[in-house]
């Protein structure tokens, strides 16, 4: 009879078992969403909170398995009133931010966020957010993407964002950034690999640095600013970039003394300055999938002999 008690109970109070989960959040954790949820003028958001059961099942939240710390947090496409809340600092285990599709949040990237140690990935991105993109992003040392897009930010790139060491995707695109790209973006430490830097639609100007040239990037797309001189800083035939997109810009260089990289998929130079013939080794680069060398001050014939292994008509 003693084995029939644990299924009676499960009967009788269904909602015990639930109430047994709810402790698996911890109360810090609880506490902070709770706090994030009741910072908006909103009438109920999230109303999938209750405060009965566990946090990590709410929306939007996912715990770790072992220490069932809150170590994710995704809100994307929600009407939110307000601003971000300080207390998300109060996560402190979180690894994964991002708060995406959200045209009611507004006001400034509060330092809070800074407090996150343990974040790898934030996404703060299609929100009316303002303000200056802030140096103090150079506390989050384990950051690995960093992705502000589609916002109203406005000043300058910090340049200490390059001393991130893990950082290896950056996406500040549509934007109101002013000023040049930081030198100290081609100094970029040795465990960033491969990065990706997205800096286009802004009104960013000068030169491109000639330290770029030291990074292997393998997505490079500043399109649609103000950015003047010699752009062939980012082509190489040893390089492992796969996306060259600077189109819309006034950079003058010869396309014909620039190699290419073998794994090139997309190159995009429209709407430049730049001249010379397109060089025959171009055809080289055998991954190629889109081109787009329109609107500049190039001469010669177009070569023969692509093998692009990919067409799309």
């Amino acid at each position: 009879m003693l084995f029939l008690l644990p299924f009676l109970l499960f009967i009788f109070f269904p909602n015990l078992s639930q109430s047994t989960s709810s402790e698996l959040c911890h109360p810090q954790d609880k506490a902070a969403l709770l706090s994030f949820k009741h910072s908006f003028s909103n009438p109920n958001p999230f109303p999938s909170w209750d405060p009965l059961f566990d946090c990590c099942d709410w929306y939007g939240v996912t715990c770790n398995d072992t220490t069932n710390l809150v170590i994710s947090f995704t809100i994307i496409s929600q009407t939110l009133n307000g601003t971000i809340p300080p207390s998300i600092s109060n996560l402190k285990h979180l690894q994964i931010l991002r708060l995406h599709k959200i045209p009611n949040l507004v006001g400034q990237i509060p330092l809070e966020i800074s407090k996150l140690s343990n974040l790898t990935s934030l996404t703060i991105s299609w929100t009316n957010i303002s303000g200056p993109l802030p140096s103090f992003l150079v506390n989050l040392k384990n950051l690995v993407f960093l992705d502000l897009s589609f916002n109203r930010l406005s000043g300058s790139i910090p340049p200490s964002l390059a001393t991130l060491p893990f950082l290896r995707g950056i996406d500040l695109s549509r934007n109101q950034l002013t000023g040049q790209i930081p030198e100290s973006f081609g100094h970029l430490p040795k465990t960033a690999e491969f990065p990706a830097l997205v800096l286009s639609h802004n009104k960013l100007s000068g030169e491109i640095p000639s330290s770029l040239s030291n990074v292997n990037f393998s997505f490079i797309d500043i399109s649609s600013n103000t950015l003047s001189g010699d752009a062939s800083v980012f082509f190489g035939e040893g390089k492992a970039t796969d996306t060259i997109v600077i189109s819309r810009n006034h950079f003058e260089f010869d396309l014909s003394k620039v190699g290419f990289m073998h794994f090139l998929i997309t190159l995009d130079i429209s709407h430049n300055k730049i001249y010379g013939n397109i060089p025959k080794h171009i055809t080289d680069a055998v991954f190629l999938q889109q081109l787009n060398v329109s609107y500049n001050r190039l001469c010669g014939e177009i070569p023969t002999g692509w093998k692009l292994r990919y067409r799309k008509d």
